[in-house]
């Protein structure tokens, strides 16, 4: 099946069906050994407009589809990726140095969710509104209400999840009935490409999803300001998402950006599931993820408890290759772990208490934990995307919040407590997107709404609401002469 988007190690863009090269390539190169993945297309100024362009003249054929019709070849989609996970797997662990557990769920969850998102499709009514419900009017007037697409939406995906969070963009797009044109990260658009393949094998017409490969540096702009793209679902830094948000004017948009996502512990929480959450949700995946857990709000008065138990998993981690089914491998590159490096140099000569790690082989850095952060420190603050943890001990819940409030980031944050009444009082008062109580952040189930608030996105997603947001409502008014 995936023979014809390659030749050799050169990948080939899907264009109207068609898998097509471009001039020029870009060397794609393994994080894990920096051995050569492949090379994928550098599309041109010139290129990307006739891709738009296709993409413009398909979507109305596809909106003309029934919904039952789309839906069915979402459920093909499904298929074929639970047909091929170990083949898929393989790709990403090459290619992102995810290891092999974590790419098998992220495989086996999209699947799931472009099932779901099929069946929910299937549930976009409108309504019929009388005129006479309003002051002043009689009934002679009657609105017929439609949920239609809103055209050509551009799917921007990260390198971190190239198979779910590309489907959890394109799914909804596609049963909406939109064209897609799917712009993945540099580093993770092989993985992407397959699944370009796969919605394209499961049956969607020519055109109606086609993808663009090449440095954001060179047509991101161009892409996002666009006159014929009418949506952007964009997940990415927190940096590029503004930059996008300014330049793309009117264009409605869809963003997942960056967070400081923090674990609350109070004195009542239970020690045991807290240490084993916090660990998983800090490291799984070298802490390369949007709702890592990124530092941990401790009271001052089971800090020392908590500390224990948190070395004890730390020490339980793996550390290696992606294929040894390793929870810490090698981050993407050398400049994300330079970078992570910087803070935890800083975190050092501030004065903060290094617990265990600030141990690095070029790209792979081993778990690190600090205590004694401080709000002078950039770890503190800033997002590491990177296998590094910091704990600030607090006198109260209030402080706590405080310092959590503090940060320009709102994505999640989560609350260990055994009393309610605390664990949803601090929930109202946290500013971001999703409060987890007695668990680690996370972004499932994926039907439930995800949200950030300040500079950790725009827009909620979530299936229902993914495709609430591709649509727009199109109102038809009857007047009825007396």
């Amino acid at each position: 099946m995936f023979d014809n988007i390659f030749q050799g190690k050169i990948y080939k863009n899907l264009f109207n069906g068609e898998w097509v090269t471009s001039r020029n390539t870009i060397d794609i190169f393994s994080p894990v050994n920096n051995d050569l993945v492949g090379k994928i297309p550098s599309m041109s100024l010139s290129e990307v407009n006739v891709v738009i362009a296709n993409s413009k003249i398909s979507q109305k054929k596809w909106a003309d589809m029934p919904v039952s019709s789309r839906a069915s070849i979402l459920h093909k989609c499904a298929s074929l990726l639970d047909e091929n996970i170990d083949f898929l797997s393989s790709i990403m662990q090459k290619e992102i140095a995810k290891d092999r557990h974590s790419c098998n769920a992220e495989i086996k969850r999209t699947a799931d969710f472009i099932r779901f998102t099929a069946d929910a499709g299937k549930q976009l009514e409108g309504e019929t509104l009388g005129a006479d419900n309003f002051p002043g009017f009689k009934k002679n007037k009657i609105s017929f209400v439609t949920k239609v697409p809103v055209g050509v939406v551009l799917a921007i995906s990260p390198f971190n999840y190239p198979i779910n969070l590309s489907a959890s963009k394109i799914a909804p797009a596609l049963i909406s009935g939109n064209s897609v044109v799917f712009k993945p990260s540099t580093q993770g658009a092989i993985s992407a490409l397959h699944l370009a393949c796969i919605f394209h094998e499961a049956g969607v017409p020519p055109g109606v999803l086609n993808t663009i490969t090449g440095k954001g540096s060179d047509i991101g702009d161009y892409l996002v300001t666009h006159k014929d793209i009418n949506f952007i679902n964009f997940t990415g830094s927190t940096k590029v998402g503004k930059h996008i948000a300014v330049i793309a004017g009117m264009v409605p948009m869809l963003m997942e950006l960056g967070g400081k996502d923090a674990a609350i512990i109070l004195s009542d929480a239970d020690i045991d599931i807290a240490a084993c959450d916090i660990v998983s949700g800090a490291f799984s995946y070298s802490g390369q993820r949007c709702t890592a857990v990124k530092r941990v709000l401790v009271i001052d008065d089971i800090a020392d408890r908590l500390i224990e138990k948190l070395i004890k998993n730390i020490r339980l981690l793996k550390v290696g290759l992606p294929q040894d089914d390793c929870q810490i491998t090698p981050l993407i590159d050398n400049k994300a772990a330079d970078y992570v490096q910087e803070l935890i140099d800083d975190a050092i000569n501030l004065g903060a208490t290094l617990l265990c790690g600030n141990k690095r082989c070029n790209n792979l850095i081993y778990p690190t934990l600090f205590d004694n952060v401080t709000a002078k420190m950039r770890i503190a603050w800033e997002e590491p995307f990177g296998p590094v943890l910091p704990i600030i001990r607090v006198k109260d819940i209030d402080e706590a919040i405080n310092i959590a409030n503090s940060s320009q980031y709102g994505l999640q944050s989560c609350v260990y407590t055994k009393n309610i009444d605390n664990a949803f009082n601090i929930a109202s008062r946290l500013d971001v997107g999703t409060v987890q109580i007695n668990n680690k952040p996370e972004r499932g189930p994926d039907h439930f709404p995800f949200s950030g608030t300040k500079s950790s996105g725009m827009g909620t997603q979530g299936i229902k609401y993914s495709i609430d947001a591709m649509t727009r409502l199109k109102s038809t008014v009857l007047n009825i002469n007396p």
